[in-house]
């Protein structure tokens, strides 16, 4: 019912602070924009998100087919196995959504997010095959999807570029920032869905896994900050992340080859499902979006700034960070909307402003919360989400809250 609740939670607040502002401020275009707003999500939702989506999930859901006749997404679950027969003690060793959650969280690694989001849904429908209760969410199901909206990045390319696009004298400075406030996302999301689970995370291969992960992380920050020119990260990033997933595809292709599997046929096999995924997923997309727009054209966002900015100021803490909360708030419901409002802070403060970073930052600490609920569990038919929404909440709060240390740390 959390889902239900926020749904119309969105549509309520939206009209009463839209009567406030017509009654006390005397705008009278507020109710036009609200509603236009309605009409443009709606229209976003299935023209520019489900349909292209549907191009995409033909593709790599093909893909992802060969390499599952090629053997070579179970040869990834095997050795990841270890770490996730403990995060996800309900999913059986071996079983096919191990590989393709391990596909999804690759692509997201790598900042791929159209790869990202065919390898995530298959990997929400294998996780529905184990599941009893088909409209209820799973405890497997929660924690992917909580560990999927922490958006763990490697390489925030797209940030990176945008920030080249508006003029940054250093456009990978955010990298490192952005780095840490995504790891401590993730981090907590797996304690917050590991705590509501009583799931052991003291032990030897958890500590061992998430030990690694830290230092690997913390190596490569290390080898690009005292080895790489910024030039250096950008191209970096630019050639390594697409080369990665080409790379997956020729591999995949050559291992089927190789056990004889007729990879054409395999791609249309896996490819046929792509356009029925897209519109299931259609219903969920526009009622989510349009009850975004309302609670963000309504300026409940504004009000909400505003409030926070007030409070800081009454603690005695430095308020120098409030300018870029609007990003920090919109990113768990509409990337886009938060890419928006990322791009604004830089034109408005300054591309290598402290808010400019800052909103940067923001927009690489997390993903979309509601967005990804709405996307992931829509696509099996899953109504009740139990707790899945807060500890994504959960995990999308700590990343702010990082994100805000890091960037006094390196850009105050």
């Amino acid at each position: 019912m959390a889902l239900n609740y926020i749904w119309c939670g969105f549509f309520i607040v939206g009209f009463i602070a839209a009567v406030g502002q017509w009654l006390l401020l005397g705008d009278t275009d507020i109710f036009k924009r609200i509603i236009d707003g309605t009409f443009d999500s709606a229209k976003m939702g299935v023209m520019e998100i489900a349909l292209p989506l549907a191009g995409v999930m033909t593709l790599w859901l093909g893909i992802m087919n060969i390499g599952e006749k090629a053997g070579v997404v179970g040869w990834l679950a095997k050795i990841i196995a270890p770490f996730f027969s403990r995060i996800f003690p309900d999913v059986p060793r071996e079983h096919p959504a191990t590989g393709h959650m391990v596909m999804n969280f690759s692509a997201n690694l790598l900042g791929l997010d159209n790869a990202a989001t065919p390898f995530g849904l298959k990997a929400m429908e294998s996780l529905q095959t184990l599941n009893p209760v088909k409209d209820t969410a799973s405890n497997a199901q929660i924690m992917f999807l909580v560990l999927h909206t922490s958006g763990l990045t490697l390489i925030p390319l797209a940030i990176m570029a945008q920030r080249s696009i508006l003029g940054a004298k250093d456009p990978s400075d955010i990298f490192i920032p952005c780095l840490i406030a995504t790891y401590v996302a993730t981090v907590t999301g797996i304690i917050a869905v590991s705590i509501r689970q009583r799931i052991n995370l003291l032990n030897g291969v958890v500590l061992s896994w998430l030990g690694g992960m830290t230092a690997a992380i913390a190596l490569m920050i290390w080898y690009f900050t005292n080895f790489l020119s910024k030039q250096d990260i950008e191209l970096f990033s630019k050639v390594f992340a697409n080369l990665v997933l080409f790379s997956i595809i020729i591999v995949f292709i050559v291992a089927a080859l190789r056990k004889q599997v007729n990879v054409y046929e395999a791609f249309i096999e896996g490819a046929k499902g792509g356009i029925q995924t897209s519109l299931t997923i259609i219903p969920y997309l526009v009622g989510m979006l349009v009850a975004i727009s309302v609670f963000r054209n309504a300026g409940v966002l504004g009000y909400i700034v505003d409030a926070m900015n007030w409070l800081f100021t009454m603690l005695g803490i430095n308020t120098d960070f409030t300018p870029a909360l609007p990003t920090a708030l919109m990113k768990p419901l509409s990337g886009s909307g938060s890419k928006a409002m990322m791009i604004d802070a830089m034109k408005t403060y300054g591309v290598d402003s402290f808010v400019g970073r800052l909103a940067c930052v923001f927009q690489g600490s997390a993903d979309t919360t509601f967005y990804i609920v709405a996307l992931y569990f829509g696509s099996v038919g899953i109504r009740k989400t139990r707790y899945a929404i807060a500890c994504g909440l959960i995990a999308d709060l700590a990343g702010i809250i990082a994100a805000i240390f890091v960037a006094y740390l390196f850009f105050h």
